[in-house]
């Protein structure tokens, strides 16, 4: 099987090479070719997390795979007026594989994904107590609750790129488990309204398409699952 693979390359020199057809599949590298050498490691852990959840796993043809690199993409910076710019607006990745349309099996697999990231993410919020929760790290930006924090408001992000967030960010609820579900249960009401669809959104001088916020969804809670073990460890 030949498992399709984009590469974002940030100009730090940090790289996630992306399986593009598998949302929540990646792999993270100091460079691109690190990234791609630990995918093949990362799919086979997908494919078990998958299989774990299902009886009808998508993963369990996968066998034999090779891995082609279909794409790479430079993230770069830009100011207002969409000029290249050090400290600007961050355009992360556009693959031509973004371009397309969802099918109905690519949102009912991604819904699943979602489904089960989120109870993974959830379980591990509530074994902490509040001081846990709330306790500061050094050299971190966030405590465990600013991270749940950030994973509800950039889904809701994501869903503003294509106008679909339908609230504004201000009015989303302040507690955060409220806000995680009110933002997931409006990113799973639109994506199946999305099948199909040949939307494709240019926004702050970025390119937006329903594959590619389901791609950036799955991949960004699970990175913040990840995240989150790290901090639990120094509790």
């Amino acid at each position: 099987m030949r498992i399709n693979v984009g590469v974002e390359k940030y100009p730090e020199g940090r790289s996630i090479a992306w399986a593009l057809d598998y949302p929540g599949c990646f792999a993270n590298g100091s460079s691109d070719s690190e990234a791609i050498i630990r995918l093949p490691d990362a799919l086979l852990r997908y494919k078990e997390w998958i299989d774990s959840h299902t009886t009808d796993s998508w993963m369990k043809d996968l066998g034999d795979f090779s891995i082609h690199l279909a794409d790479t993409f430079e993230v770069y910076s830009i100011d207002e007026q969409y000029d290249p710019a050090d400290n600007g607006y961050e355009v992360n990745a556009w693959f031509r594989h973004d371009w397309k349309p969802l099918t109905h099996e690519d949102i009912r697999r991604g819904l699943l994904t979602l489904q089960w990231s989120r109870v993974d993410l959830l379980e591990l919020a509530a074994g902490l107590s509040a001081d846990q929760l709330n306790q500061k790290f050094e050299g971190e930006r966030w405590s465990i609750l600013g991270v749940l924090n950030h994973v509800a408001n950039a889904e809701h992000w994501y869903l503003d790129r294509l106008s679909l967030a339908h609230t504004e960010r201000n009015q989303l609820p302040s507690d955060v488990f409220d806000r995680l579900l009110a933002v997931r249960e409006q990113l799973c009401r639109v994506l199946p309204t999305l099948a199909g669809s040949n939307l494709v959104v240019g926004v702050e001088g970025e390119f937006w398409s329903p594959r590619k916020v389901l791609r950036r969804a799955a991949w960004h809670e699970i990175d913040h699952i990840e995240h989150i073990f790290k901090l639990m460890a120094k509790l």
